[in-house]
């Protein structure tokens, strides 16, 4: 039995970062994937056939992937600005704008640093009415004391609520917690070349580091003894490691060590839908390129959403359903072929909100929400999006847990936690640590996770170094 300074379970994106690091410093690493390519949900794909398009499948933009930490590792994919952020256009109060960005500034650079207590995330905030806003209030609070129009508050809540299942005024404060990590890290990217890009480079620097890349390796069974601890594959073949790292989600682990796992399995939200155009469809009241650009809000209005969330926790669909929509494309033509740049072929990207795994237990029910999901897109057309279509590929969350092993297609693997310790032994750690002393979280699930942001793998990294 090969044995390894560290294990890494799972090669996404998370991993990858955390891979590098960790052989840079002169540690034997060995990644053990179990699919056909290294990235996780950050991959892209040539979904339709006949087509040279390579779509971002799953995540689709980067916002939280800290600067310094693509520089240090090497990486240099462009991470291009959008032209127009989001449509209809939001007009934001400079008193607001003002609030994001002093929070931003504040607490985007803690998130690679160890865990500091609430009270010290307080003060350095030095805000009492964001932090009340922000970390003590629901959302809909302060959406409702601040913008009086509909379309503005729900515009502005669905950057609480993607990926999570919840109600603007949720008591256990889920959306704010969302909100928190979208507006950290800045505007939201479109990366040059697809996902894909990304994670390639990635691949790259892990493999030039001297870390071991395997794929098709997929891995069944943890067991450890608190020092050492052995990792075993679907093929027989074992690995001891003096540490391991899971890029798997909390639940999954749970499993790999042969423990219970959380009391409630996370649950996933949101419809993912892939189209390729042979155009544009044409809106009623905006050009296409101009509607496109950015984030087009369909049917987002905030009570809207509210309505969503009320028939979906019924067990029923929206009967209009909320999402949102960009065309990559149009920001990066890279991910067509000349050929099909030529013939004025773009691409869609739609994220339905409220679509929770509990509602796709019955044969029809991926029909009936692509369906329902189309009728709202065309509700602001001037056209049926259907008479543009050369492809369309949803993804459930019952898909997503099959495909990327996410319990219940939950993208950030569980609810997104606070950026700062919430028990005392938290204080000082880097939010991967679990019951074992040498397994630790890096992945999405981990404390700082979610998005494509590298975060966590950095922490893991660092976390485990501090052990030799």
């Amino acid at each position: 039995m090969r044995s390894y300074d560290v294990v890494v379970v799972g090669g996404g994106h998370n991993a990858l970062v955390a891979a590098t690091l960790l052989a840079r410093a002169g540690h034997s690493i060995l990644v053990l994937e179990r699919g056909d390519e290294f990235g996780g949900a950050a991959v892209s794909a040539t979904v339709f056939p006949g087509f040279s398009a390579r779509l971002s499948r799953y995540s689709y933009l980067v916002s939280l992937f800290p600067p310094a930490l693509l520089r240090s590792l090497g990486v240099s994919v462009e991470l291009r600005r959008r032209r127009i952020s989001a449509y209809p256009p939001v007009e934001l109060d400079p008193a607001w704008a003002d609030m994001l960005a002093r929070v931003a500034e504040r607490v985007f650079p803690t998130l690679t640093e160890p865990l500091r207590a609430r009270e010290d995330m307080r003060r350095l905030l030095d805000d009492d009415a964001a932090w009340s806003a922000l970390f003590e209030t629901p959302l809909s609070d302060l959406l409702e004391r601040t913008f009086a129009d509909e379309g503005t508050r729900g515009t502005i809540l669905t950057d609480g609520l993607i990926g999570t299942f919840a109600p603007a005024d949720d008591p256990l404060l889920r959306p704010n917690r969302c909100f928190l990590y979208h507006i950290v890290g800045g505007p939201w990217n479109v990366p040059v070349g697809g996902m894909g890009a990304l994670s390639s480079a990635l691949t790259g620097a892990a493999r030039g580091a001297g870390a071991e890349l395997q794929r098709g390796a997929e891995v069944v069974a943890i067991a450890t003894d608190e020092r050492t601890a052995e990792v075993m594959c679907a093929d027989g073949r074992s690995y001891a490691a003096r540490h391991v790292l899971a890029g798997v989600a909390p639940h999954v682990l749970a499993e790999l060590l042969g423990e219970p796992g959380p009391a409630d399995k996370p649950e996933g939200a949101q419809l993912k839908i892939n189209m390729l155009l042979r155009r544009l469809p044409r809106l009623r009241e905006a050009s296409p390129e101009e509607a496109f650009t950015g984030t087009f809000h369909v049917n987002e209005g905030y009570e809207q959403l509210a309505q969503a969330y009320r028939q979906a926790s019924a067990g029923e669909f929206p009967s209009v359903a909320p999402c949102e929509v960009y065309c990559h494309s149009l920001t990066d033509p890279s991910i067509l072929s000349a050929e099909l740049r030529a013939r004025g072929v773009q691409t869609l990207t739609l994220f339905a909100l409220h679509m929770p795994a509990r509602l796709f237990a019955g044969a029809e029910a991926k029909e009936r929400a692509v369906a329902a999901t189309l009728r709202s897109l065309n509700d602001v057309l001037a056209e049926p999006i259907e008479d543009c279509l050369l492809g369309l590929e949803a993804l459930t969350p019952p898909e997503l847990e099959a495909e990327l092993g996410m319990p219940g297609g939950h993208i950030f693997h569980r609810d997104l936690a606070w950026p700062f310790a919430e028990s005392e032994e938290e204080i000082g750690r880097w939010g991967v640590e679990t019951d074992h002393a040498n397994v630790w979280l890096c992945g999405a699930g981990a404390r700082r996770g979610g998005g494509v942001s590298g975060i966590p793998g950095h922490n893991a990294a660092r976390a485990v170094l501090e052990t030799f």
